[in-house]
């Protein structure tokens, strides 16, 4: 599983920082405008929102 097995350890991992707070995101595009969307965007609005539905009616 790409774990070290004489002690050294992954040296990388004290120095990556953690990810602050206020720079994550929940996954959910905010930026949306329908006076610039194209077709090709509402009809991908349009299956995303499809989608959802079958998930939501599956739980």
């Amino acid at each position: 599983m790409g774990r070290m097995h004489n002690g050294t350890g992954n040296s990388n991992k004290s120095s990556l920082p953690q990810t602050p707070k206020n720079l994550k995101t929940d996954g959910n595009d905010v930026e949306y405008s329908a006076e610039f969307a194209d077709h090709a965007d509402l009809e991908a609005l349009a299956r995303a929102n499809a989608a959802n539905q079958r998930v939501k009616t599956r739980k």
